[in-house]
């Protein structure tokens, strides 16, 4: 299977870094950063790569050869005028007939392909977005996907300012299979993101994002650039991968994250708490997952639909957004054990595993996201949120006061600086 890396971008923006030099080449901790996505794929058995190269392309060419050095095979194409990320494509039909991966030459990443390429093949996709929630979502590509995945559409930015989203983006790593080449216009300049995925999705392609929170940073900016650079010197590209489980901080919603209203079913009852995002916003800092977890009956007792409940929960990642903090995931429990609502729904109506204090929804994160709930922590306002975290087999389970301002913070700062207990159960108590 081939690796395709586009690596013809001029740099423009991290000029000033070092002008003389093609982005890729840009040295992080004395390698290119090129040579860091070589060796990713190859230690995941990709020794197949065609590099597109333009810009100062004869550094690049001189520096890794065909390969030999690093125990691959390296064929080039070079740009004799630029083509955008797409562009070049077009020239390479008859050198890419199985599906192939494609990777931004000026990106650092550390990911399981295997877990990539398995996800892509499952599902017999035409096309797999590497996508994940990030703390800028409304100046970057929106990647709209259903419960299975697949891409229902892609908002492009700019966004307009009243426009509701998940946070759920599109990080330009890619597997294309050979289809996705003839939505390219030969010779002409054209982007994946602007061009060819809006038009494979516009013919009906089969197009689905790949949910991951491993490392993934392009460094088009010095100040990017710098930040890669201190993540590649303390470990964490590295560590992000999802081989390596992860602590995460499991959140309840209503009276901790948004203010809580009986029954909350309509976007619009909506509310931040104070200082629930600057804390969310820590959690992402930290590199701990932040993963909420909440019982919504309102799903049984038919006040709310499943597809309503999705739009609320767009609306809330889209508050956290503009506050640059993020969700990586949401678990729900639709369920309730006692009948006799009006118009209920019955298939709902059940005595379930995921509704806590059941563990249900952390056992199936940790499952899903490779969570380490030993040095994981549970943060609600009850008791079943407390026991749930408990039962989960979480390090410590933290209760807040109800639409307690700064009350999620104070808990996340007392997670994060490895405040103990010789209970599993804290108290954070009410502020005066």
């Amino acid at each position: 299977m081939k690796v395709v890396i586009i690596a013809g971008g001029q740099g423009t923006r991290i000029a000033s870094v070092n002008s003389e030099i093609p982005k890729a080449m840009m040295p992080v901790e004395g390698k290119p950063i090129l040579e860091y996505e070589i060796e990713l794929a190859k230690r995941y058995g990709h020794r197949d790569f065609l590099l597109i190269v333009g810009h100062l392309g004869g550094q690049i060419i001189d520096y890794f050869g065909d390969g030999a050095k690093w125990g691959v095979h390296i064929d080039y194409y070079h740009e004799q005028q630029p083509l955008g990320t797409a562009g070049a494509l077009g020239y390479l039909r008859d050198q890419l007939t199985e599906d192939f991966f494609v990777f931004y030459g000026d990106t650092i990443v550390d990911i399981d392909m295997d877990a990539m390429l398995n996800y892509h093949r499952t599902r017999q996709a035409d096309a797999t977005l590497f996508v994940h929630p990030n703390d800028h979502p409304f100046d970057s590509d929106v990647v709209d996907i259903d419960a299975s995945g697949r891409v229902r559409r892609l908002l492009l930015k700019p966004h307009p300012d009243d426009l509701v989203y998940r946070n759920m983006v599109n990080a330009s790593l890619f597997i294309f299979s050979p289809a996705v080449l003839k939505m390219i216009d030969v010779g002409v300049k054209s982007h994946i993101e602007k061009n060819v995925l809006p038009r494979c999705l516009e013919s009906g392609m089969k197009l689905y994002g790949y949910v991951s929170f491993e490392y993934i940073k392009d460094m088009g900016t010095p100040e990017r650039y710098h930040a890669v650079c201190q993540d590649v010197r303390n470990g964490t590209v590295t560590h992000r991968n999802r081989q390596f489980p992860r602590p995460a901080i499991f959140l309840d919603r209503d009276g901790i994250i948004n203010e809580e209203v009986h029954l909350l079913n309509n976007p619009a009852q909506l509310k931040l708490i104070e200082g629930a995002a600057e804390a969310i916003r820590l959690i992402n800092q930290s590199g701990l997952l932040a993963v909420v977890v909440t019982n919504q009956p309102v799903i049984a007792r038919n006040l709310c639909s499943v597809e309503e409940l999705e739009n609320i929960h767009a609306t809330l990642e889209t508050l956290l957004g503009k506050e640059h903090a993020y969700l990586n995931a949401i678990y729900y429990c639709p369920h309730h054990p006692d009948s006799g609502y009006p118009e209920e729904r019955r298939e709902y109506k059940i005595k379930c595993s995921c509704r806590k204090p059941a563990p249900g929804m952390l056992l199936q994160a940790a499952k899903d996201w490779n969570i380490d709930l030993a040095n994981s922590y549970m943060i609600g306002d009850s008791d079943r949120d407390v026991q749930a975290g408990i039962n989960a087999g979480c390090k410590q389970s933290i209760l807040v006061e109800t639409n307690e301002p700064y009350g999620l913070l104070q808990a996340v700062k007392d997670c994060l600086s490895g405040r103990k207990g010789d209970q599993q159960f804290l108290l954070i108590p009410k502020f005066l």
